[in-house]
């Protein structure tokens, strides 16, 4: 049999069984600081697809950050046929700032495929679709609500794509919810190239939840192994199928104040239920907030000071029994698996 021959990237080469971090310049600060997209290579010994797994590509969505540093601390990583590349941190400048946007002020994920000599997110877009996206058989994007607000561990599929359902299935996270692509988005871009992406969605922007982690680092390494580029040993399947949504619904508020929920994450909503009430701060005015459709909450505001119009809660529509059965066997995976032993995983 053939060696297998290294893995290159930006002039640096990865031998098969080794890793390394593989700096792809970007641009300079205003001060002349360097700044770079890290990408750290994992080549395996054996040959197998090609995976990428990103997060923060709008920079103060942390939650994806600190899942891909539990990532690479997995052991399981050693076993690895194939190669995978996981870029923790996408906007770096948006990173530093503690913000969803760049400097120029635009959303990195309505930028693809980008232009080499556009704006500054157009040139980050196409330096990462270019020399990590398009080099992939299948791509893992890590996301989390915006600030204020925070979602249900969920993945977000492209409609009508078998081998997305096949592979949301494996990934394991209570709802999978079929999303149509926006234009501009990377998910859009990479299917346009003809590379599948799961967006993995969980957490609040600038927090850390730990179910949110623990339920991403068992999905990512769940999908590896149905790829067969890891062996089953010591991956924990979910117990239970997740629940398919073809729809989903926000609940916007119905007038300014103070909001009260009655509902949070993963709990189940009938329609007609009353799941939240805003008031205005001497109590005298209170208007309730009505579910429109049965379902399971995935997403909601979490700041109790709304306007007119804010997006409360997000609903996607589901049979109320099955989808409370879903969202409680794997908050129960998640506490007893073994597979979340901190000396084997984080």
């Amino acid at each position: 049999m053939a060696k297998r021959k290294g893995f290159k990237l930006n002039g640096d080469q990865v031998a098969p069984g080794a890793r390394k971090t593989v700096e792809l310049p970007v641009s300079l600060l205003s001060d002349h600081t360097p700044v770079n997209l890290s990408v750290h290579v994992i080549h395996g010994r054996r040959k197998g697809p090609t995976v990428f797994v990103s997060a923060a590509v709008h920079g103060d969505e942390v939650m994806g950050v600190e899942i891909c540093r539990r990532l690479l601390q997995s052991p399981l990583l050693d076993k690895l046929r194939g190669t995978l590349m996981v870029v923790p941190i996408v906007n770096t400048f948006g990173f530093q700032n503690r913000s969803r946007y760049l400097p120029d002020r635009r959303d990195l994920n309505r930028c693809f495929p980008g232009y080499a000599r556009g704006s500054l997110a157009s040139r980050l877009a196409e330096i990462f679709l270019d020399s990590v996206v398009k080099r992939c058989d299948l791509g893992i994007d890590l996301h989390s609500a915006a600030v204020h607000r925070t979602n249900l561990p969920q993945v977000r599929i492209n409609p009508g794509s078998e081998r997305m359902v096949a592979l949301a299935e494996a990934f394991g996270a209570p709802v999978v919810l079929s999303s149509p692509l926006r234009d501009g988005s990377l998910r859009a871009e990479a299917q346009r190239a003809g590379i599948d992406v799961l967006l993995y969605e969980a957490g609040e922007g600038l927090r850390f939840d730990e179910m949110a982690a623990r339920a991403g680092v068992a999905g990512i390494l769940r999908v590896l192994r149905s790829m067969d580029m890891l062996p089953a040993k010591g991956i924990a399947k979910a117990r239970r199928k997740p629940l398919f949504s073809s729809s989903s619904t926000w609940v916007r508020a119905p007038a300014g104040g103070l909001l009260r929920s009655y509902r949070g994450d993963g709990d189940v909503v009938e329609e007609g239920d009353v799941i939240a009430a805003v008031s205005d701060p001497f109590g005298e005015v209170e208007t309730e907030v009505i579910a429109p459709s049965s379902g399971v909450v995935i997403g909601r505001a979490v700041l109790p000071v709304v306007n007119e119009g804010d997006a409360l809660f997000h609903i996607a529509e589901a049979p109320h029994a099955r989808a409370a059965d879903t969202v409680e066997e794997l908050a129960s995976q998640l506490e007893s698996s073994p597979l979340f032993d901190e000396d084997e995983i984080i």
